[in-house]
């Protein structure tokens, strides 16, 4: 086995030293194909490879011609040439094609003391591998004429062109054969030119650069182009491939938009400014709801008091029946007063959403209806184990104004109910809230108007009420980015609020 290793690794110049007949049978062992001829061409002695490789089946080939024994193809091209360097005694080679099994063997004929040696060689995967690159480098140039880019190619030693594309043809407006005469600098204005040449530089390091530059049409006209440079191999010769695309719109669009942006930012300035002078309105008003109206009317309530107290017996029926009124309208008056406060207040409610109780917030409120009316009953049906997202003091509002709303509608059902529950919603990632009772309902025509300020589908004097708390029970479905609707059903009515499932949100940061 060493021997099949030492004559692997053999040069041709080497070889002809073992053409001895006592050396023949070893050449067996080499992985080239040998072939001996005499002085008049005909073959001599031939190793196994070389048999395989021409399908040489005879061991009796004394006075064949060797263009005899090699496939007709491979003589008809190679021949003439062969036999001409033999008779110079020169060293010939050629690669030929094997059509048949789809090989490519080297022949290389050399001459020596007894006539001349014929090497053959499986160079396939080469040729191959040959094929492959060349495929490559015609794909290469496909690409590069049929780009829809503006490119071109300069030399990186001398900064000649030495190719363009069509695309580059058309945006310059000079033909082809001019191109190939200019020299890099005449495309670029008051020898600006120096800008690529330095990144030319960095793309032997880096082998990319972009720039933004100038770049002279053939018209004299300047335009401003991205400009990427990228060092490439350009038939076999080091090379930069220049791509280019006209910027000068967008550099117009981007200006514009620069504008167009800082003239936004000072209009969102100035609504910003318009905003908070808003919220400052908003608190003065909160304010004065809660101070400044709230005393009047309940010192006007305090006197009409000590006056029915103190002259009530006095008075005739009408004299009682002024100080009743005055006293009923000043309790409406605050009634009204509290639902603007909470109303206007809402946005300042603001904190993380947590999973809450709903059973548990529902069972304070109840007490607080049971014990401001003691003679009234109603039977209430609160789901337990209800959990909902949300924030505590909206929702706690929300829900008060809920309950107080169907308390309300019950008053006059000796059998009334009320029922709370949590359900899911057809939404993914909504729950909805639900409260429903038997009381009067309404109709289902006007069912828009339930939840707009002030408006009431029942006389204040049959159900008092001021019509916000349905507003205000709106309003927090959707500070929560939720919403609420109504269902009237043949026992009484519906109200359902949904509400986004998650406590990643802060709600001072939905909308208003």
């Amino acid at each position: 086995m060493s021997g099949t290793k030492e004559l692997a690794s053999l040069s041709t110049d080497a070889l002809p030293d073992l053409l001895s007949p006592k050396s023949w049978s070893t050449l067996d062992l080499s992985e080239d194909g040998i072939v001996l001829l005499d002085s008049a061409g005909q073959i001599t002695e031939m190793n196994a490879e070389a048999r395989r490789i021409l399908n040489f089946a005879a061991t009796d080939f004394s006075g064949l011609d060797f263009w005899d024994a090699v496939l007709p193809a491979v003589a008809e091209l190679h021949q003439v040439d062969a036999v001409q360097a033999m008779e110079r005694l020169e060293r010939h080679a050629f690669v030929a094609h094997s059509e048949f099994e789809d090989d490519w063997f080297k022949y290389t004929f050399r001459p020596h003391t007894a006539g001349y040696v014929v090497y053959l060689r499986d160079v396939t995967a080469v040729q191959s591998l040959q094929f492959l690159l060349a495929e490559s480098e015609s794909t290469k140039r496909l690409l590069f004429k049929a780009n829809p880019n503006a490119m071109w190619v300069c030399d990186m030693a001398t900064f000649h062109i030495l190719d363009v594309n069509q695309a580059a043809v058309d945006f310059y407006g000079i033909s082809k054969s001019n191109f190939m005469d200019l020299k890099l600098g005449a495309l670029f204005p008051d020898g600006s030119g120096a800008a690529l040449l330095s990144s030319v530089s960095v793309a032997r390091a880096a082998k990319f650069a972009l720039q933004i530059c100038r770049q002279v049409k053939g018209d004299g006209t300047v335009v401003l182009v991205e400009l990427a440079s990228s060092r490439i191999s350009w038939h076999g010769q080091e090379a930069t491939l220049v791509s280019l695309a006209d910027v000068a719109e967008r550099h117009i669009s981007d200006r514009t938009l620069r504008r167009e942006n800082t003239q936004l930012k000072q209009a969102l300035s100035s609504q910003d400014d318009e905003l908070k002078n808003a919220r400052r309105d908003v608190n003065s008003f909160a304010y004065a709801l809660s101070h400044d109206l709230q005393m009047p009317l309940h010192a006007a309530n305090g006197f009409a008091s000590k006056l029915a107290d103190k002259y009530g017996p006095v008075l005739d029926t009408n004299g009682r029946h002024y100080i009743s009124r005055i006293q009923a309208s000043t309790r409406k008056m605050a009634e009204l007063v509290d639902d603007l406060r909470t109303l206007v207040q809402l946005p300042q409610l603001a904190g993380e959403l947590e999973k809450l109780d709903v059973s548990v917030l529902c069972a304070a409120i109840i007490q607080d209806l049971q014990t401001r009316h003691p003679n009234r009953s109603a039977t209430f049906d609160i789901q337990t184990g209800s959990w909902i997202c949300a924030n505590r003091r909206m929702l706690l509002t929300a829900l008060t104004c809920l309950l107080d709303n169907a308390w309300k509608f019950t008053a006059k059902k000796p059998d009334g109910w009320i029922k709370v529950a949590v359900i899911p919603a057809e939404t993914a990632g909504e729950l909805v809230l639900q409260v429903s009772d038997n009381g009067v309902g309404f109709d289902a025509a006007y069912s828009d108007k339930l939840f707009m300020a002030f408006q009431r589908l029942h006389s204040s004097a049959d159900y008092p009420g001021n019509g916000l708390g349905l507003v205000t029970v709106k309003r927090v479905a959707e500070r929560h980015g939720g919403r609420v609707w109504a269902e009237s059903t043949p026992t009484g009515a519906s109200f359902f609020m949904a509400l986004p499932q998650t406590q990643s949100v802060n709600v001072s940061q939905l909308a208003r």
